[in-house]
């Protein structure tokens, strides 16, 4: 069937094609955004990959950055805000994210020591890239940029999602009203305020980098069950192609497509980089356990697979 011509597709291979592209921007939390949202909303970018790391092919890796850049501002050099390293293996459907505290202090090449987050302000997308790259040992293949008003969009462009929230909390800026513990659906402005919410967690920026991942799965989950849907598809592809500052072709993008249209939601799994609380500067920081994020990225490298936290 591969080899077959244009004129011998049937109109079931062209929705696999669009379910595909439509799936890979689901990812990352690219799909589906409303037609007002400006280029600058989201941009995806190949990362120049450090020499020497030994990657399989079969497995891409995406970098996903919620950017906590204002109205105004360059959304690839600002501090980033949610940081999700996501692998895909596109010969066994396995995929795994490993979520990096924003507030985690590491060594940021050129700059000396500061908050992970802070690399994408000094050198935009490649050098968050390298950052994350350097704590878990995975160097990303690409790195996708967002602002939370596109992810609004996109949340309530597929009519809200489902998660399943282990502990009741709340916010009182962002959510005063909370959000209960069980299963409960997040509309656009819910779906963000469940993201970014950390004071009034148990565990700060762990949890809060965990209810993230909940939220990923929550999109996944959402486009899958819509995808069958008349037009759904077609929709979110063209508005996100509408809207997406990259320097890919078209054809490496029907590859990561691919890749995430490989996925099976059975086989996902998450974990998040661990550390502890300390003090610098007046700053309260997260310092990573090393050895916990290499072992993750050990783990995960090969196959997109995490067993062990």
């Amino acid at each position: 069937m591969a080899g077959r011509g244009m004129s011998h597709r049937t109109p079931a291979r062209r929705a696999l094609r669009v379910l595909a592209v439509g799936l890979v921007l689901a990812v990352a939390a690219l799909v589906v955004p409303d037609s007002a949202v400006k280029p600058t909303e989201v941009a995806l970018v190949k990362v120049d990959r450090a020499e020497g790391v030994d990657v399989d092919p079969d497995v891409i890796w995406i970098l996903a950055v919620g950017s906590d850049a204002r109205p105004g501002e360059d959304m690839t050099h600002t501090r980033g805000d949610a940081l999700q390293l996501v692998g895909m293996n596109t010969r066994t459907g396995a995929a795994a994210a490993i979520g990096v505290p924003r507030d985690s202090w590491v060594d940021i090449a050129g700059h000396g020591n500061d908050k992970i987050n802070a690399s994408l302000y000094y050198g935009g997308p490649q050098l968050l890239g390298k950052t994350v790259g350097d704590l878990v040992g995975i160097q990303p293949d690409y790195v996708f940029v967002t602002r939370f008003k596109f992810f609004q969009a996109m949340v309530k462009g597929i009519g809200g999602i489902e998660v399943d929230n282990p502990v009741a909390f709340d916010d009182t800026y962002l959510k005063p009203a909370g959000f209960p513990k069980g299963k409960i659906h997040l509309g656009g402005y819910d779906a963000m305020a469940f993201s970014r919410i950390r004071h009034n967690l148990l565990r700060g920026d762990f949890d809060r980098s965990a209810n993230q991942q909940r939220v990923l799965r929550g999109i996944q989950a959402k486009v899958a069950a819509r995808a069958h849907v008349p037009g759904f598809l077609e929709k979110g592809v063209l508005s996100v192609m509408d809207n997406l500052d990259t320097d890919l072709s078209p054809a490496e993008l029907f590859r990561l497509a691919q890749a995430v249209a490989q996925v099976d939601p059975k086989k996902v799994t998450t974990c998040v980089v661990q550390g502890s609380i300390g003090d610098i500067g007046g700053a309260s920081v997260v310092l990573p356990y090393v050895d916990q994020a290499r072992a993750l990225g050990d783990e995960a490298r090969k196959d997109a697979t995490l067993e062990h936290c």
